[in-house]
């Protein structure tokens, strides 16, 4: 049973008692991403992030990780492209602790001149970590491919210009805009007692004061963008090609988004799925084809993934079109539809054994969407879905036609490729 709430200062709240474990989650959700940037402050949200770590008020940075390390937990934080999450996974008795660590990193950071420019260093290595991964490389680019000119195109650790950019004047002007409490949701789920906690919550938070919004946290993204076709590739000396195939998939809590769930799985969501069975068992052309779908407050995208040789290239692309058109054509059966619906319930179901999981959802859902799905309607969603949802999202989605590609590799003769890939996928 979920219960909410809402702290003195606004901040909303979330939570689930699971009184036969041992443990407890905690997450802070602040709703801040990529998203929220532009070009000249692109990846100030992770910057923040790592930022709010460094120290506070209260502790110095090497006293927060020593602070988590004494009760055996674990104090974390990740950045997305809609929020960011600020977290700690402990055993249920540190719980207090858990919630005072917390609260004093978002109520009291200090940003100390010093940190920051030692925090350029460390963020510009971990970019250039990223940028010798071409399978994230590769996602960037079609991200920037699809969504050209809005911040769903921009990466979400930032690029080493903006990130050297940075002064304390801009990091604290981004936390005060967008660190307040109508902006976040704190999640809790394990073994504790759900009205000791909100007062406890109560207590270490009020300092955050009570500011309205007035709309200036909204994201720079149109209402609905504009997705054009277009080929981006990059010249990289790797043994191996990483390609993606995009498309518009659906925005978050659209009607057809679990329709979509059941198409991803039975194309390319799992190993005995048509492009893994196909391509990689079938003809042994690539060691890894996945499909993958996202979804965000006014659009979403629906992506395939192969990494394979370059001599490949066009022989794979090939066999995706096939897929596609045989999936638009003859849709699924009714029989991968009952059994991709057990593959999901039974996905969600184990992921519901999982407290971090189960705290993760509450708050990401409650944050973005501003309400909760019990896990009896996700369910019945699922149950629900026949066979004209799938024709409506296979129409929907792989009929438009505005496909993008984006691939990372040692190619040289970028045209000739580029013109093949469009005589196959785009007409």
């Amino acid at each position: 049973m979920y219960l909410k709430n809402t702290l003195n200062n606004g901040i909303r709240v979330v939570m689930e008692e699971v009184p036969y474990v041992n443990s407890v989650s905690i997450g802070i959700f602040v709703k801040t991403g990529s998203i929220n940037e532009n070009r000249m402050i692109n990846g100030i949200s992770h910057f923040t992030e790592h930022m709010l770590f460094k120290g506070t008020k209260n502790r110095t940075g090497k006293e927060i990780a020593e602070f988590i390390d004494n009760i055996g937990g674990e104090l974390n934080a990740f950045t997305e492209t809609e929020f960011t999450c600020f977290y700690v996974r402990t055993l249920d008795k540190h719980l207090i602790k858990a919630i005072d660590i917390l609260s004093d990193l978002i109520s009291n950071p200090i940003f100390q001149y010093d940190d920051i420019e030692n925090e350029k260093k460390v963020i510009s290595e971990e970019i250039k970590m990223y940028m010798d991964s071409p399978e994230d490389l590769v996602y960037d680019m079609l991200n920037e491919a699809m969504f050209k000119g809005t911040s769903l195109s921009l990466p979400i650790l930032g690029t080493l210009e903006t990130v050297r950019s940075f002064n304390r004047a801009i990091i604290l002007d981004y936390f005060n805009k967008f660190y307040i409490p109508e902006n976040m949701v704190i999640s809790v789920c394990g073994n504790f007692d759900s009205k000791e906690v909100l007062n406890i919550l109560n207590e270490h938070f009020c300092k955050i004061p009570h500011i309205q919004i007035n709309n200036k946290c909204e994201s720079n993204i149109e209402k609905h963008p504009t997705i054009k076709q277009k080929i981006s590739w990059k010249y990289k000396d790797i043994e191996q090609l990483n390609f993606c195939l995009g498309m518009e998939g659906v925005k978050r809590g659209d009607e057809d988004l679990y329709p979509l769930v059941i198409v991803n799985n039975v194309l390319g969501g799992c190993i005995s799925s048509k492009l893994f069975q196909k391509i990689r068992e079938e003809k042994g052309l690539v060691y890894s084809i996945y499909s993958h779908l996202d979804t965000y407050k006014n659009t979403g995208v629906f992506s395939i993934y192969a990494a394979l040789s370059v001599e490949q290239l066009i022989k794979v692309a090939r066999l995706i079109k096939e897929e596609i058109n045989s999936l638009r054509i003859n849709l699924i059966t009714k029989d991968e539809l009952i059994k991709t619906k057990e593959q999901i319930k039974s996905s969600y179901i184990l992921g519901l054994e999982d407290t971090f999981s189960r705290m993760v959802n509450l708050g990401e859902s409650e944050l973005l969407l501003n309400r909760i799905f019990s896990p009896e309607e996700i369910l019945n969603r699922i149950d629900n879905i026949g066979m004209d949802d799938i024709e409506r999202v296979v129409s929907r989605v792989f009929d438009n036609d505005k496909y993008n590609v984006a691939y990372v590799g040692k190619v040289k003769n970028h045209e000739s490729i580029n013109e093949q890939l469009k005589n196959i996928l785009f007409y």
